[in-house]
């Protein structure tokens, strides 16, 4: 029996060995991993593969509509890193637009060869292997091993090989970029979460009881998180301090801008003096804001400081949606606009507006979580909704008044996602001032 000539044997050899290699490479790269690091196992791999001085890996941005090197191995691979490539550009480029592999025994002969990148590497490319990394028609990328270490030019044994495996590689890179997308979810959610924790941890436990007003509020956090707060200080026996706020913006940094409103009114509270001033209290956080935010964050709010003795009440309305007071016989409610801008934002004097509370008279301060809760129509619950579910509750308590507006808000709603925090307090007043 005639023995096979050696080279041929030599061929299956290697052929086989390379084989196995490849499905050892192939179980590597399927393995679940950062996708950095999974490109850069590829781009070694295609190198030991193949036996090249280099390879280079370079992913397609459907937005720019440019190929940029992400992985880039061997002595030119630092060099070559800050470039991108545009589509039909040089030979990567036209293998990204034709999605085609090419193979080429002497680039410098091949008019689609961009030898710039050459001279910027002080390196020879002699012979490269392109091939197109895509999945199910979509680009991804290209991939390209250049010059064999033996001098010799790649074949299409070569070429062959090198398909296989950029197929493998695009359904890798395809399952780790779903894998940041998980990831990348999972820590939006949790970022979120800790930001709805921050934001119900400084609210008020319980609030203040009085003999001569009943107050409640609440706050409902929507998924989102926006950033509203409430708080109601006692701050002596005569006078008593109402404050709402909505930071612009969502999220972890809102809620950090939040607990900066409650740092400043905690120590301010605590080691103020015996006269409270409440135009020098806003003016004060207005610059606590501006040096602790950028421009772009800001907090619209209201403040009012009630007199337990006078029946008065001071009203700061900076940027807020206006509080309301709703008179006794009345159905239209007088609106507490006066103040100022909002703060953050720029150095500014605030007005304080003045007003008599009298015996059945109710004040109600929310946020805009309130009017602008929308229904699967897009319809606003709006001020008109806010008021007239005031007026039919007149005669409940404080506490139910609350409950009975947003179980008003929540029917307006529907199956609407919540979009905005629902912040609504209200405080009726049960006698009259001295």
């Amino acid at each position: 029996m005639l023995k096979p000539p050696i080279n041929i044997v030599e061929d299956l050899q290697s052929t086989v060995n390379r084989l196995n290699f490849l499905h050892k490479i192939s179980q590597k790269i399927s393995e679940k991993k950062p996708l950095n690091k999974l490109l850069f196992e590829i781009m070694e791999s295609s190198k030991l593969l193949l036996d090249a001085e280099a390879s280079s890996l370079l992913l397609y941005d459907d937005q720019t509509r440019r190929l940029h090197f992400s992985v880039a191995t061997g002595v030119r691979g630092k060099a070559v890193k800050a470039y991108s490539v545009e589509i039909g550009e040089g030979i990567a480029g036209w293998v990204a637009k034709n999605k085609k592999s090419l193979l080429i025994e002497d680039c410098y002969q091949d008019s689609r060869f961009n030898p710039d990148y050459d001279k910027k590497s002080k390196f020879r490319t002699r012979s490269m292997l392109c091939v197109p990394l895509q999945r199910k028609r979509q680009l991804l990328g290209v991939i390209q091993v250049i010059n064999k270490k033996n001098g010799d030019p790649f074949d299409e044994n070569d070429q062959r090989i090198l398909e296989t495996m950029a197929s493998q590689c695009s359904i890798a890179i395809e399952n780790a970029r779903l894998i940041d997308a998980q990831v990348e979810a999972k820590t939006m959610e949790y970022e979120l979460e800790t930001a709805r924790n921050i934001q119900q941890k400084l609210l008020p436990s319980a609030l203040p009881v009085f003999s001569d007003i009943d107050v409640a509020a609440k706050l409902i956090p929507a998924k989102q998180v926006g950033g509203d707060y409430f708080n109601i200080f006692r701050l002596s026996s005569d006078h008593t301090l109402f404050l709402v706020a909505d930071v612009a913006g969502k999220g972890i940094p809102a809620a950090l801008i939040v607990s900066t409103i409650y740092s400043y009114c905690q120590t301010i509270l605590k080691i103020g003096s015996l006269v409270f001033d409440l135009t020098s209290f806003v003016e004060d956080l207005n610059k606590v804001l501006i040096e602790s935010t950028t421009v772009d964050k800001y907090a619209t709010c209201w403040f009012g400081l009630y007199d337990h003795r006078t029946g008065t009440l001071d009203s700061i309305n900076a940027g807020h949606n206006p509080s309301y007071i709703f008179r006794k016989d009345a159905e239209k409610p007088e609106e507490l606009q006066k103040g100022g801008i909002f703060l953050g934002s720029l150095p500014a004097m605030f007005e304080v507006e003045r007003v008599k509370l009298k015996k059945d008279d109710i004040l109600v301060f929310y946020s805009d979580g309130v009017t602008e809760a929308w229904n699967l129509k897009e319809d606003e619950f709006g001020e008109h909704g806010l008021i007239t579910a005031i007026n039919e509750n007149r005669t409940a308590s404080a506490e139910v008044m609350v409950k009975n507006v947003i179980g008003r808000i929540k029917l307006h709603v529907g199956r609407a996602p919540q979009s905005d925090d629902i912040t609504l307090g209200i405080v009726k007043i049960n006698l009259d001032g001295d």
